[in-house]
């Protein structure tokens, strides 16, 4: 099971659609207070849709109640100031993913304190960032991919194609 961390978070919709991610991967989603909005705002369980049944949640007053409370073996820490791609990651099961604040990303200090597990998903210079949304999703299917898809559904509805 991975553990998607999000420090700070901003906009309903995007935690929302973050906890629809986590829904359908099995991932537990961690949140790190102060947050941007109420958790059972109505655009937060719209984007979420029917799935917040699906989806464990925690819910922390800062990183230090979170790290007192979680036996972190393996981090990675998502910013689009780290040196190396999130594709050099070697993602273990349990391992713990740390996205920051829509507008701001994770505190300078955190990256600091945690260098070396730094990663970004690259871009174009002239791109500021993905939608957070969307770079957890990223994140958490290359995690998942490494891992061979733990207990997740390999085929659809439309069955095996025989030749």
């Amino acid at each position: 099971m991975l553990n998607i961390v999000l420090v700070e978070p901003e906009i309903p919709q995007n935690c929302g659609n973050i906890a629809r991610t986590c829904a359908a991967t099995g991932a537990r989603l961690h949140l790190i207070r102060p947050l941007g909005f109420d958790i059972s705002e109505k655009a937060v369980k719209r984007a979420g849709l029917d799935y917040w049944h699906l989806v464990e949640v925690l819910d922390y007053e800062n990183l230090q109640d979170f790290f007192s409370k979680n036996d972190v073996k393996q981090m990675w820490c998502l910013s689009t100031k780290a040196p190396r791609s999130y594709t050099q990651a070697k993602f273990e099961d349990g391992c713990y993913l740390f996205f920051g604040k829509e507008t701001k990303g994770l505190p300078e200090s955190f990256l600091e304190e945690h260098r070396e597990q730094c990663i970004k998903l690259p871009m174009r210079a002239c791109a500021r960032s993905l939608n957070l949304s969307n770079s957890v999703a990223i994140t958490v299917y290359e995690a998942l991919r490494q891992l061979d898809f733990p207990g997740l559904k390999e085929y659809g509805s439309m069955g095996e194609h025989t030749p």
